[in-house]
């Protein structure tokens, strides 16, 4: 696909607004709405505001004539890396220098009056990553910097249809930027040495969903995303003094995105109780190897095509929820999403650092007239995960002989305020 300059330039000027972090699900975030969040995400199957253009875009067709819904996300994350018994740091705990990041959405719909379409648009971020790790690690050759931007524009649409039956669909818009540092020898010292790789690119996906109102107490819910594919193109920057002087060179790789596909089934014992649980798949597999080619020949040794091994395999999140509607328009809602790791330890990556991990979540609301807001707190907790024999995913690391081998543990606290507007 080719766009002119200056969407890119704006795309990119969205995404300094944008900061992004290593997250649950090797790099997705699935945490779009504080209403949904406050469910533990277990949304697909209500999806009952705005958001349902990311969470399930046949729930579109619930939406008022008019309602917007704007949030922001807030988070403090802390992975924890221990090095192995025998490694020079042993007994040290090392911890990223950027803990602190946030991410905006934003979504509106439109239900219209003389028919049962109903269209809503979202922009937001589905993945992200911003990992910084010191030098004396241990793994610096292996990786020490990663950062991912990666920004969504999602139109979409949904019809409703006799049986309480609603299909719902939609267009993925997609830019990533991506930015990867390793050492080329084990120290940055006494000589400089390091390689870099940045390249972006845009893609375009589809979704679309289904919402059947079984019963007045029961509803079920599917969505899916497509997979989204990169060639992200860029330069590499490297050098090892006094050997190779700073060099720069055009290059590209090519980088899939996973498909995604979600279940829910929401009971609804009383009009003033919402319980819904979830299961929602990412298929972190189309991650195998990427393979890195810079356009000209580098200076040797630095390989042409660089194979970087990744090895991914698919996760599920598992979400419940709970949903008390009260007097007035308030609710309080509560929820726990188990997320299981998706990097495998044959190739396990620091620039991930991926583990099983809990979310806990609780929050209030209120649905006005005109006005609604969510407010959630989410804590994530990480337990302890050893990793034994990987093996690096490029030569540096098979060079210097350090792995990503050690302890890690991950703990995270999130604040998600949302706002809606019906007009």
């Amino acid at each position: 696909m080719k766009f002119k300059p200056t969407a890119k330039l704006s795309w990119t000027a969205i995404g300094l607004l944008t900061p992004c972090w290593l997250c649950a699900n090797g790099m997705r975030l699935v945490s779009q709405d504080g209403f949904a969040a406050a469910r533990g995400e277990a949304f697909v199957a209500t999806a009952d505001n705005a958001s349902a253009v990311y969470y399930n875009p046949a729930g579109l067709t619930q939406s008022g004539p008019h309602d917007l819904r704007l949030g922001i996300y807030g988070l403090y994350l802390d992975p924890a890396y221990e090095p192995p018994p025998g490694a020079p740091n042993y007994g040290r705990t090392y911890h990223l220098k950027n803990n602190a990041a946030a991410a905006p959405q934003f979504f509106y719909t439109h239900n219209l009056e003389s028919a049962p379409l109903s269209w809503g648009v979202g922009l937001y971020a589905p993945y992200g990553a911003s990992v910084n790790w010191p030098d004396d690690t241990g793994f610096r050759s292996v990786g020490t910097k990663a950062r991912l931007t990666y920004l969504r524009f999602s139109p979409a649409a949904a019809i409703k249809l006799p049986l309480g039956l609603s299909l719902g669909a939609g267009l993925l818009l997609d830019y990533a930027d991506l930015q990867l540092e390793q050492g080329l020898l084990r120290t940055a010292t006494p000589f400089a040495n390091n390689f870099r790789f940045r390249g972006d690119a845009f893609s375009l996906g589809c979704n679309g969903g289904v919402l059947w109102r079984a019963h007045e107490s029961v509803s079920l819910g599917v969505t899916f995303r497509s997979p989204t594919r990169f060639t992200l193109g860029g330069h590499t920057q490297f050098e090892q003094q006094p050997i190779i002087q700073p060099t720069r060179l055009d290059a590209e790789a090519g980088f899939k995105f996973p498909l995604t596909v979600a279940f829910g089934i929401s009971f609804r014992p009383t009009p003033k109780w919402n319980l819904e649980v979830n299961a929602d798949y990412t298929d972190w597999s189309c991650l195998g190897t990427i393979l890195l080619r810079q356009k000209t020949p580098p200076p040797f040794p630095v390989q042409q095509n660089i194979p970087i091994a990744l090895e991914w395999r698919g996760s599920w999140n598992y979400c419940v929820g709970a949903t008390h509607y009260l007097a007035g328009g308030w609710r309080v809602s509560a929820g726990y999403l188990f997320n299981e790791s998706s990097v495998p330890d044959t190739y396990y990556s620091p620039l991930a650092a991926d583990l099983d991990r809990h979310f806990f979540s609780v929050g209030t609301g209120r649905t006005g007239r005109r006005l609604d807001f969510d407010l959630t707190y989410q804590l994530g907790y990480g337990p302890e995960h050893r990793v034994t024999g990987s093996t690096p995913s490029s030569q540096p690391g098979l060079f210097t002989g350090q792995t990503a081998d050690g302890t890690y543990q991950f703990i995270s606290h999130a604040v998600l305020l949302t706002l809606g507007v019906h007009f």
